[in-house]
């Protein structure tokens, strides 16, 4: 390919014309248990420098020009609340807002099948990783778009020892080939289907997305996107994420 048509193609992907049309569903029905009984609010809807943790989500895919749509999924239980959030806020693209299953696994499937038919791929992402910005995803994205999966993820920083029942070291694990896996996890909507139906027939669980299509032998490209796409699980992340969201305005 010449230096011409290259250039050419690269700014058709960017404004979309051969894209692959892409879907992002947003994982907002978790009981959030690790927060505590200090904390009364789920943790989707606590405030972060006054914007509850989902619409961080919502906000950084909704600027991401590599998505084209928005499914949020909450608990049938939290309508009322995450109507009255979203009232607040201008979301630009298409969203539909579903109810979650009894477990992760379940809401990330229900909110898939929400998807309109000529989405290509699809983003799964926990809202309670609300510090991701919208570049981070579009790097994540295409990378699925050209390898089918991709993962937001993180280099592992620490010396790992994988140990025996009694907690004594088996071997130290080489860290250059750990990476600590993310959200967005992004997969061809027809991979990710097949995946799904699958392990829901096996009976199978998994811990993430990723996984469901591991089991189909299908390998994930990594993407580290760094360590500030922490996920908001206890009280101390919160303190947490409000150093990075400082540490991000002193960048610019």
């Amino acid at each position: 390919m010449g230096i011409a048509s290259g250039i050419v193609k690269a700014l058709r992907l960017l404004t979309g014309r051969e894209r692959p049309k892409t879907a992002a569903v947003i994982l907002a029905a978790g009981l959030g248990t690790r927060m505590g009984a200090a904390v009364k609010n789920k943790k989707q809807f606590l405030s972060i420098e006054g914007i509850p943790v989902f619409i961080r989500s919502l906000l950084a895919f909704d600027a991401c020009e590599v998505i084209d749509e928005l499914v949020l999924v909450i608990g049938r239980e939290d309508l009322r609340p995450v109507k009255r959030a979203l009232a607040s806020y201008t979301i630009k693209k298409p969203l539909r807002v579903v109810y979650g299953g009894a477990v992760r696994q379940e809401s990330a499937r229900r909110g898939f099948e929400a998807l309109s038919k000529g989405m290509r791929f699809v983003a799964i992402h926990d809202a309670a990783r609300c510090l991701i910005t919208p570049e981070a995803i579009r790097s994540v994205v295409l990378a699925a778009h050209a390898s089918r999966a991709a993962s937001a993820a993180c280099r592992s920083t620490d010396t790992l020892k994988r140990v025996n029942a009694d907690g004594f070291v088996l071997e130290t694990v080489d860290r250059e080939e750990i990476f600590r896996a993310q959200t967005p996890q992004v997969f061809a909507c027809d991979l990710y289907r097949t995946a799904t139906y699958v392990a829901r027939e096996q009976g199978a669980a998994v811990t993430d997305d990723n996984m469901l299509v591991e089991r189909l032998g299908q390998t994930v490209k990594m993407v580290d996107v760094g360590p500030e796409n922490i996920k908001i699980t206890t009280p101390e992340d919160l303190y947490f994420a409000k150093a990075v969201l400082q540490m991000q305005r002193d960048r610019k």
